[in-house]
């Protein structure tokens, strides 16, 4: 079974926004879509270790910023390549400006943003599905949506090539950094996105 057939699949792209108990955070998702017209209701899937997933749960509520195709890749590393139970990642952020609800959404490199109030959940283990009803959500320009792949030919950084040519080496598939090695330590975290040995693929150059 090859794996890869998963990256065929189209995805978009969204900062994910929440608050509660007086935090606010956001993350990165490619998992959102209309489920029903009427009445009108998105679909989120959140991976349970981050702390918007939790925020939502508490909250009940969450903005979801649609990235469109000037998104810069500041943005993936400021919302997805640092926790939220870390770092406030409002803080000095200006991109952004409060909805209906009040919660953040962010204004550059987005093209639109939807708010929404969850009705209902289902867990799926390492991820919680949210169903939402539409509370309200505004155009904000008419630059195409980002998909998954546009992020990876035009957005994401190329990987820099290895010192030394004609080795083994392990490349993280999010964010590309490059281990060299025969063999990628079972406990290894990528230093630039914080992602898991589990993210990285091996690569014979």
């Amino acid at each position: 079974m090859d794996m890869k057939t998963m990256f065929n699949l189209t995805y978009g792209l969204f900062v994910l926004t929440a608050a509660a108990e007086g935090k606010e955070s956001g993350c990165i998702i490619n998992t959102a879509g209309q489920v029903t017209v009427e009445p009108n209701q998105i679909s989120i899937t959140v991976n349970k270790a981050n702390f918007t997933h939790d925020l939502i749960r508490a909250g009940g509520t969450f903005n979801l910023s649609i990235l469109d195709e000037t998104a810069s890749f500041d943005t993936f590393r400021h919302f997805g390549f640092q926790s939220g139970r870390e770092v406030d990642k409002f803080a000095g952020y200006e991109s952004c400006e409060r909805s209906a609800n009040g919660l953040y959404y962010v204004t550059a490199g987005t093209n639109g943003y939807i708010s929404a109030s969850v009705k209902q959940t289902m867990d799926l283990g390492t991820h919680t599905l949210f169903i939402a009803s539409v509370e309200d959500m505004e155009v904000l320009s008419q630059v195409p949506s980002a998909t998954y792949a546009y992020y990876q030919s035009h957005i994401k950084p190329k990987p820099e090539k290895p010192k030394t040519a004609g080795k083994t080496v392990w490349r993280c598939v999010v964010c590309g950094y490059i281990y060299e090695g025969e063999e990628l330590p079972a406990d290894f975290i990528c230093p630039l996105c914080k992602h898991p040995a589990s993210d990285f693929e091996k690569v014979i150059l």
